[in-house]
């Protein structure tokens, strides 16, 4: 995440898939959640959008897309990801049964601490 002059900040997730026969991964070893990392990549190029003024809002963004403006929504939240668990995404190490669709769901915490121990709770209920 860097701040930019107008004092606004901008976050660069880096993200390169790659299409192998009929099944998208990212990286060789990893076990990557695709679904979940396009919906992360979405969210973000969503937000820019919005913080440059390209787009108002999710609402608008949605009427671009022919979304349903509660699919948008619903992703933008993901950038409200604390930067160490998107960073355990981006690395395919969230627990198993985190995916888009329990983000989609589920009330996401601000705090990030508070996002910290729902991860630790997926780990648990291995």
């Amino acid at each position: 995440m860097s701040q930019l002059p107008n004092g606004s900040f901008e976050t660069f997730v880096p993200l390169a898939l790659r299409r192998r026969g009929m099944q998208r991964v990212t990286y060789e070893h990893n076990a990557h959640n695709v679904t979940l990392l396009e919906g992360l990549a979405r969210a973000f190029y969503w937000q820019h959008l919005i913080d440059t003024g390209m787009m108002k809002s999710g609402s608008a963004i949605a009427r671009a897309e022919k979304l349903h403006h509660s699919v948008v929504n619903e992703l933008l939240r993901l950038t409200l990801l604390a930067p160490d668990i998107i960073e355990r995404l981006m690395a395919g190490r969230q627990p198993r049964r985190m995916n888009l669709i329990w983000f989609q769901r589920n009330p996401l915490p601000i705090e990030w601490e508070a996002q910290r121990q729902m991860v630790k709770r997926f780990e648990e209920e291995v």
